[in-house]
């Protein structure tokens, strides 16, 4: 057997739900929460995309800006960028279709 192991697991809707944001007029959902669906890390997952690049749409993925960050942080009400909070700096940002 090769080196990963596909499993098929079936996630609730209203899972995947709870984790859609609004950002720029769009449902979007957020990297990490995407690695996390998908049982990987974010870091991971957004470098498969960047190396698959042709894969996907052009406007398929964003990056958050700092007010952007800011306003979607109220939507979801988590803690401030220190320690125990979630990072949106860095968010990139997966365009739901």
């Amino acid at each position: 057997m090769g080196r990963y192991l596909l499993v098929n697991v079936l996630v609730p809707v209203e899972r995947v739900e709870r984790l859609i944001h609004l950002a720029r007029g769009k449902k979007v959902l957020l990297d990490a929460d995407l690695a996390r669906l998908y049982g990987v890390e974010t870091k991971a997952l957004n470098r498969a995309v960047k190396r698959n690049r042709s894969r996907f749409p052009q406007d398929f993925m964003f990056q958050l800006t700092a007010e952007e960050a800011v306003i979607l942080r109220c939507q979801i009400g988590t803690s401030s960028s220190g320690y125990g909070g979630r990072r949106y700096g860095r968010a990139e940002i997966w365009k739901r279709t």
